[in-house]
């Protein structure tokens, strides 16, 4: 979609949106490949024991049209919202794209997620199927008389029983369905995903997407990729294909390019493996978030073990820094390109160095296509120089349709055409945007942008706490790490073992990247007179803690 151009100005004023009357992400990721050459490989699939699969566009036409055909007979239909819970595989993709050819829309939801996470993302959605494997079965067998809406499951591992609901094993399902299927007729604003921010101000919040999502998604994946598609091109990300850095950042843009994604499903994030696994399945772009970079940096002379043959590398998600950016050239021989965006409206600014657009300590200049600007209170442009909101203008095909089942949150997200992202930054006068902090209390923690309403939520659950906030707290490899500040119920003694008990029960009934890895027993919640907790106090208490760590080494 981007033009080809040497520099960044001619490459804004050349560009132009291609978005069609009628659209359908299947038809287009899928669908159109599996008719021009359906052997291409979409997928390149390692498993845990190294063995290599290789999936081609025909079997992913084939299979998701037998699971869109499977759907149907379950009642499945437009507007239906159907949620995926699973990790980077072949069938994740096979589920998105049998949702997005019912016209249903897809509820990508992390595997990492635990019960209660579960329970208010299907429950608020009104899912009435679900794509998931065995470990996710027993999740929803903990849920089941909650969730009303639900009755299909489907298991990659094969039939089984959560509760009420019967679970359908998908081959079963796949083996029956026919391989033809009638594609719904979708235009580019009908509903097709549906994801959930991290709840930085309240509960998580649906952001309901258009099939344009996609084509919204192209110039800003094409950007810090330096002009994808290019011949030999594969695409990799460490990042869970159900957020919107996974999905959308990598997967359905790269197969639209027809460029094969190289997948794979880590158990805790290995730089070692991760560096094996580029060189080996000869990765030229990946989409890797700070903290890992973070990560990888620390591995030893990676060139001496590891025949790496990266042309590009996209980072995002948090602010990437000086020493890695350096390191990036340095080590790997290349620029990492920097890129910002969120769930609502994503990849709206980027860096691109082989056109000069590359600064350290920018997340880069407005993608072409994309009006973004760094504004004021009354939103209005703020001056150069100057710190302000970074927000985005509608329309916008990137941009989210609303807010699901809550259209005054949807508009609170808007001061005039301006969509607001929450986050602080300055525009210098080269253009550049430098993220500076958000205005609310966002932890951003190895990648995740992550609420802590959700985790205060479950730390109260516990029978032994009271009161309870979650703030960021600076780390230097995650950027920031939450901790927990509890008042104790009466009666309760703090201790290291009930820290521990607490952590654990927000890891297991949560999900493992929001639990707190520091407790802390305080005997008074600083509240405001309405109540609501002042998260402000025990931040800065953990930011000084941080620095005195800091000066301590």
């Amino acid at each position: 979609m981007l033009p080809q151009a040497t520099d960044y100005d001619a490459l804004r004023a050349a560009f132009r949106w291609q978005v069609p009357e009628r659209y359908n992400i299947a038809l287009d990721a899928c669908d159109r490949w599996a008719v021009r050459d359906p052997d291409r490989t979409a997928i390149i699939h390692v498993a845990h024991d190294d063995s290599v699969t290789d999936v081609s566009f025909r079997y992913l036409a084939e299979s998701s049209n037998r699971l869109a055909n499977a759907l149907a007979a379950h009642g499945i239909g437009r507007g239906d919202r159907v949620g995926i819970l699973l990790p980077q595989m072949p069938e994740t993709a096979i589920a998105h794209f049998a949702i997005y050819k019912r016209a249903a829309v897809a509820v990508p939801l992390a595997a990492l997620f635990g019960v209660d996470a579960l329970r208010y993302r299907l429950g608020d959605s009104g899912a009435k199927a679900l794509v998931t494997d065995a470990s996710g079965v027993e999740k929803i067998a903990a849920l089941a008389d909650e969730l009303e809406n639900l009755t299909l499951v489907i298991s990659v591992d094969g039939p089984a029983s959560a509760g009420r609901i019967p679970v359908v094993g998908l081959a079963d399902l796949l083996e029956k369905a026919n391989d033809i299927a009638d594609v719904a007729d979708t235009g580019p604003d009908d509903p097709a995903m549906m994801i959930y921010t991290s709840g930085t101000t309240g509960p998580p919040k649906g952001a309901l997407h258009g099939h344009r999502v996609l084509l919204g998604h192209l110039p800003g994946v094409e950007m810090p990729h330096e002009f994808l598609p290019r011949a030999g091109d594969r695409l990799w990300t460490p990042a869970d294909w159900a957020w919107a850095g996974g999905l959308l950042n990598v997967l359905l843009p790269a197969l639209h390019f027809g460029v094969p994604v190289l997948c794979h499903a880590f158990e805790g994030f290995d730089p070692e493996r991760a560096f094996r696994l580029m060189a080996e399945h000869r990765v030229k772009n990946a989409f890797i978030p700070p903290t890992a970079l973070k990560l990888l940096r620390a591995v030893d002379d990676p060139n001496a073990r590891h025949d790496l043959d990266l042309r590009t590398i996209g980072s995002g998600g948090e602010s990437l820094g000086r020493e890695v950016y350096e390191w990036g050239r340095e080590v790997l021989g290349l620029t990492i390109n920097e890129f910002y965006g969120q769930t609502e409206c994503n990849l709206v600014l980027s860096s691109c160095a082989a056109i000069g657009v590359t600064r350290i300590g920018a997340i880069g200049k407005p993608v072409p296509g994309h009006d973004v600007a760094v504004i004021n209170a009354t939103g209005e442009a703020a001056p150069r120089g100057t710190l302000g909101q970074i927000a985005v203008a509608r329309p916008d095909p990137v941009m989210f349709l609303t807010y699901w089942n809550n259209p005054q949150a949807t508009e609170e997200k808007f001061v005039g055409d301006w969509m607001l992202t929450g986050d602080q930054g300055i525009m210098d006068e080269d253009g550049y945007v430098h993220f500076v902090g958000r205005d609310d209390d966002v932890i951003t923690s190895s990648g995740y942008r992550i609420g802590p309403g959700e985790i205060e939520d479950c730390l109260i659950s516990h029978p032994a706490v009271k009161l309870a906030a979650a703030v960021g707290k600076p780390d230097p490899v995650r950027t920031e790490i939450v901790k927990a500040y509890v008042v104790l119920a009466p009666g309760e003694t703090p201790s290291e073992e009930l820290a521990d008990a607490i952590r654990d029960h927000v890891r297991t009934r949560l999900s493992a990247h929001e639990y707190p890895r520091e407790v802390a027993f305080v005997t008074e919640m600083p509240l405001t007179t309405t109540g609501k907790v002042i998260r402000r106090t025990f931040r800065e208490e953990a930011r000084k803690e941080a620095a005195a760590n800091e000066g301590s080494r």
